[in-house]
């Protein structure tokens, strides 16, 4: 596939579940953010922005300005630490447990795929539908490429992207905010990319399923073993 990069986001609130350090949790034994941070062991260099804490070997991290400034915020965070000549990024909310090296692959095949003709899925699933751009013209090539769920919602933070078009876009928002990217928005970031959606075939549970709740926790577990 080549050499990329992966940012995995870890700042969040979790309000929803009490203000715990939400990505430290464990499923199937194993801290979620550690379960991100594997499936993309083979990305150079690999950053987590959060708080500081115990991580795997090799992981650099960095805290967003200003802390709990939201994820497009850590993503400016995370970028910075990236080689200018860097072309690709994962970029990776830190509580997607199910995530596999296998669906990253996919999803950096779809990216990389010239034209916009049907695909394997999910390794070794049957194609994927033609993938469907987040613009006018098809033709033109992708700036990232994302899963989508069953209802067609984009999984912004399961996806990888071309690391000059995000660069674009957080200067291009940073001048519309007046030099501050605290609270904005993912879909400001991406506005005006061209987005190949992937959907989701594989066997086993969607690698995009994020933990906002204990439920969902318990049912990341279930799929986990």
């Amino acid at each position: 596939m080549g050499t990329y990069a992966a940012v995995v986001l870890a700042g969040g609130a979790a309000r929803r579940m009490g203000g715990v350090d939400k990505p430290a949790l464990p499923v199937g034994g194993r801290p979620m953010r550690d379960r991100v941070l594997a499936a993309v062991a083979d990305a150079t260099p690999r950053v987590l922005v959060g708080p500081p804490g115990i991580v795997p070997d090799g992981v650099l991290v960095i805290r967003e300005d200003p802390p709990g400034g939201g994820p497009v915020a850590a993503m400016a965070a995370g970028l910075a630490l990236l080689d200018p000549d860097t072309a690709l990024v994962a970029l990776l909310a830190a509580d997607l447990p199910l995530l596999t090296r296998s669906a990253i692959g996919d999803l950096l095949t779809q990216l990389t795929l010239e034209g916009v003709g049907a695909v394997p899925a999910g390794g070794g699933a049957p194609p994927a539908p033609p993938a469907r751009m987040g613009v006018a013209g098809s033709e033109q090539r992708p700036d990232g490429a994302c899963f989508v769920d069953a209802d067609g919602r984009r999984q912004s933070l399961c996806g990888v992207w071309r690391v000059a078009a995000l660069r674009a876009g957080l200067d291009r928002l940073a001048a519309e905010r007046g030099g501050s990217l605290a609270g904005a928005p993912v879909r400001a970031l991406l506005a005006g990319l061209v987005v190949r959606e992937v959907p989701w075939s594989g066997d086993g549970a969607p690698p995009w399923f994020d933990c906002d709740t204990d439920e969902d926790v318990r049912r990341a577990e279930e799929w986990a073993r």
